[in-house]
């Protein structure tokens, strides 16, 4: 059986090749710098994600309108929006992704398996301030090139969010130059979540970068256990999604600093 890398590597080859990133129009990205936003905030800095299903979980939340869900996380002083692109196993689109760019003004990652150029010139296209890189993609060499895909999108006025698991990974990120590295809580071999993994890794890491940790994120306890461990900023995509009051939720989890 296909291992989920290979199956999300796969995926995302096969959007490609059905055009889901042949993007027709321009929309600026927010200009807003992630980094210095997150350096600079005495609350705890959300990226919140707007995601309706995962490999992991399946369906997490009937898809309706993203702009309607994104306002609310804003509201709730979200630092940056995470916004799933990839339509195979994660219910998302390009599309949603434009239409959450129209309606708000922080920072957005590009959410998706980026394997190409391609995807990067619609990231720039739909408006992303930023585009995700899994580490351990390159590291096992189902995708080559990764700092040609840094600087490609750096070249086209991107910045680039490196995404480790491991303390080889997350050694191997700190030396590209990513403008952000995340420590996924989730191994993407077995989709099982350890917020420990954050731990272990910055207890014995250098942190030369500004570091969020992703995953399995559900309370307040939760994020000042992981700021003490060095992180800065925290994607949180599934607890936000399964409440019913979105809004609520992501300020309550902002002010758990």
């Amino acid at each position: 059986m296909e291992n989920i890398l290979e199956k999300l590597v796969s995926n995302s080859k096969k959007a490609i090749e059905d055009g889901v990133y042949d993007i027709n129009e321009q929309i600026p990205n927010s200009g807003k710098d992630l980094g210095q936003i997150i350096t600079e905030s005495k609350n705890a800095s959300l990226i919140t994600e707007v995601k309706f299903s995962s490999p992991a979980l399946g369906s997490i939340r009937k898809i309706t309108d993203p702009v309607e869900i994104a306002k609310k996380m804003v509201s709730g002083g979200a630092a940056a929006l995470s916004v799933l692109t990839q339509p195979h196993m994660f219910d998302g689109s390009p599309e949603f992704f434009m239409k959450v760019r129209r309606n708000v003004k922080i920072p957005m990652l590009m959410k998706d398996i980026t394997v190409d150029k391609i995807q990067i010139d619609a990231a720039k296209k739909i408006g992303a301030d930023y585009f995700l890189l899994i580490q351990s993609l390159f590291d096992k060499k189902m995708v080559s090139g990764m700092e040609e895909l840094i600087d490609y999108g750096h070249k086209n006025g991107l910045k680039v969010l490196v995404e480790a698991h491991t303390c080889e990974e997350f050694e191997n990120s700190c030396k590209t130059s990513a403008d952000i590295v995340g420590i996924n809580n989730r191994n993407l071999d077995t989709l099982k979540i350890n917020l420990d993994t954050t731990k272990k890794i910055l207890e014995k890491s250098d942190q030369s970068k500004i570091i969020i940790s992703e995953s399995g994120i559900k309370t307040a306890d939760d994020i000042r256990f992981l700021h003490k461990c060095g992180a800065k900023g925290f994607l949180i995509g599934t607890a936000i999604m399964k409440n019913d009051n979105i809004e609520e939720t992501v300020r309550g989890l902002v002010n758990s600093i």
